[in-house]
C-alpha cells in the first residue's frame, strides 16, 4: 500500500494480496484519524460481507471467492471507548452483471484497490445499543 495525504483528504492505492480492511486502519492509525468517510473502488478475489438480520441482532455473513469488480465500497473511520473503529461497506459484481454486498469482513485486492479518504475535523466515538444491536453513533 501506499498513499498520499492532501491537507484533509487521502489518495491510497492498496495493493495485490492486501486485506482492505488492515489497511484502513494502518492509514487511520498513523494518520492519527478520529473521524472520515471512506470510498473506494477496485477488484477483488476473495471478500466476505454480512447482512445484519434486525428481528436476531445477528450478522450472517457470506464469503465470495472469484473474479469481482469492487463497484462500491464506502463507510466511517471514527471510534468507539476512544479506540480505532471503522464501518465499512461493500458491493462487488462477478462476470455475469451480479453484485454482491453488506457489511465488509473482509477484502483480498485481487489487482488494485483506488480509496480516498475524506478526513472530518472532530469526533464521534459510538457505544452498543441493546435495544438495535449495534454499536451506533455517540453524539
Amino acid at each position: 500500500m501506499e498513499y498520499k495525504k492532501f491537507n484533509n483528504k487521502i489518495v491510497a492505492r492498496i495493493d495485490k494480496g492486501e486485506e482492505i480492511l488492515k489497511q484502513i486502519k494502518e492509514i487511520a492509525l498513523k494518520e492519527n484519524i478520529k473521524l472520515a468517510s471512506v470510498r473506494a473502488l477496485g477488484a477483488t478475489n476473495d471478500f466476505t460481507v454480512g447482512v445484519f438480520k434486525t428481528d436476531e441482532k445477528k450478522y450472517y455473513s457470506n464469503e465470495f471467492k472469484g473474479n469481482f469488480e469492487i463497484v462500491s465500497l464506502t463507510g466511517t473511520i471514527n471510534t468507539m471507548n476512544g479506540e480505532f473503529y471503522t464501518h465499512i461497506h461493500m458491493s462487488a459484481g462477478n462476470d455475469k452483471g451480479e453484485v454482491f454486498g453488506g457489511h465488509l469482513n473482509k477484502a483480498i485486492v485481487s489487482a488494485t484497490c483506488e480509496m480516498v479518504i475524506d478526513i472530518i475535523d472532530g469526533t464521534v466515538d459510538r457505544y452498543f445499543d441493546e435495544e438495535i444491536g449495534l454499536n451506533l453513533f455517540k453524539f
